[in-house]
């Protein structure tokens, strides 16, 4: 039986990053045709069997017109629903109440003014995808308060977390999971002079194959049950997720973000076998 599957991507990103390339040649054994597409064309996505997101990073500045898309989209992976919850990062908060560590998180909403920390720390939108607009600050101070103060006069949430020191000598890593099944894991490290990628939406970094040691592992499967949780969902409904992690201060591993909207999922840098089993979720999701 042949099915169809369109990848979303954006206007400037209308085929991705190239990160799906091993991917298509899995499906296609198990009978897909894939097409690419921008979320925002003229595509007919309701013509396909299943609709995943890859690469829609242009959705911050237009996220209520994204959300209203995705809500019209039949067979979209993952569910509106989810991208709703997840597309706006005050979730932090929610995990943190769940019980998950996580890096702490303060929200300051529009014409509030926060606590600052006396530890150097990080202000950014809580909508907000690449890592644009996101600034680290050692202290508080006229810079933090600018930038805090733009993203306030754009309309948008900020969000302050302290800075994660490992993150210099051990970077971020990315747990990703298919149908609720860890698959595998990368490392993620900003390059000293870290800068936009040519489409303009996300920030440029060095990847790595990794394996998570059993601690990290052990939080991110908490954080992915505590989201299907508070989503009310199971977690074979969630076609890909992707869970962030860095070290704290103490050394334990803290949730820095949960990805269920449209993050890279490294397969690039994942052994031979992750195409397939992202191709086999893909088919189980039509179950």
């Amino acid at each position: 039986m042949t099915r169809s599957a369109i990848f979303v991507g954006c206007a400037a990103l209308p085929e991705g990053d190239g990160d799906e390339a091993a991917v298509l040649p899995a499906l296609a054994d198990l009978g897909f045709t894939v097409t690419w597409a921008a979320w925002d064309s003229a595509a007919d996505f309701a013509s396909a069997d299943i609709v995943v997101l890859r690469a829609a990073w242009d959705y911050p500045s237009r996220r209520e017109e994204f959300l209203s898309w995705c809500e019209d989209v039949p067979g979209l992976s993952n569910s509106a629903a989810v991208v709703r919850w997840n597309t706006d990062k005050t979730y932090l908060g929610e995990l943190l109440d769940a019980g998950v560590p996580t890096v702490p998180v303060e929200i300051v909403p529009l014409g509030e003014k926060p606590r600052w920390p006396k530890k150097p720390f990080v202000v950014k939108p809580s909508v907000g995808a690449g890592g644009r607009d996101a600034a680290r600050f050692s202290s508080s101070g006229a810079d933090a308060e600018r930038h805090l103060r733009a993203l306030h006069d754009d309309g948008r949430t900020g969000l302050i977390q302290p800075y994660q020191s490992s993150v210099d000598t051990q970077g971020e890593i990315a747990v990703t999971y298919f149908g609720g099944v860890y698959s595998h894991a990368f490392t993620k490290f900003a390059p000293v002079e870290s800068s936009m990628d040519t489409s303009g939406l996300y920030r440029e970094e060095r990847l790595a194959a990794a394996v998570p040691a059993p601690e990290v592992r052990a939080v991110a499967e908490d954080a992915l049950d505590a989201a299907c949780g508070l989503l009310g969902i199971l977690r074979a409904e969630l076609l890909y997720a992707r869970v962030d992690l860095v070290r704290g201060d103490d050394g334990r591993p803290l949730v820095l973000e949960l990805e269920l909207t449209e993050p890279s999922l490294g397969f690039r840098h994942a052994d031979a076998g992750a195409p397939l089993r992202f191709a086999s979720a893909v088919r189980q999701q039509l179950a």
